[in-house]
């Protein structure tokens, strides 16, 4: 499909390029997350999700972003040492990216593009923003930092249906 996200390209936190086809075919949440925010006691609720659904084919694809408030200051192994102690986490991350802007990360352009925000608005707000993508790799819905992804499980039970 000519809308899906599998012919982008992401670099993981260990530095290796892979494809996002890698995940073709499962349900995804993508969320733009940061070590030093409010909502990062959201890692939690985010790898409560991935443990209960990743057996059906669900993975949560975490994206450190410094944009919002300088938040996610830290280099890839000061982000992978907190993400394995502080919040223990087993879903993958990726390399520091842009999510908005001139620089911002091509798959964040086009999951904006397929899932606006508020009034159509496709900027995002702030960290931990959450695009929910079906199986045919398109973003279906954007929540805002203030959802919980407990709060998102519904949604993605429907689309592992």
């Amino acid at each position: 499909m000519a809308d899906d996200i599998y012919h982008q390209r992401v670099t993981t936190l260990d530095g290796r390029e892979v494809s996002m086809a890698d995940w073709k075919g499962q349900v995804l949440l993508v969320v733009n997350v940061a070590s030093k925010c409010g909502f990062t006691p959201q890692y939690t609720g985010l790898e409560a999700l991935y443990q209960r659904f990743h057996d059906r084919g669900f993975a949560v694809l975490g994206f450190p972003c410094n944009q919002f408030g300088k938040q996610e200051p830290g280099n890839a192994a000061e982000i992978a040492k907190f993400c394995s102690t502080t919040y223990p986490v087993t879903f993958p991350l990726f390399a520091k990216v842009d999510v908005n802007g001139s620089d911002e990360a091509p798959l964040f352009t086009q999951i904006k593009e397929q899932a606006t925000g508020l009034l159509g608005s496709k900027a995002i707000k702030w960290n931990f923003t959450k695009f929910l993508v079906n199986r045919d790799g398109v973003a279906v819905e954007r929540f805002a930092p203030t959802v919980k992804p407990e709060d998102i499980a519904p949604k993605i039970a429907k689309l592992l249906t």
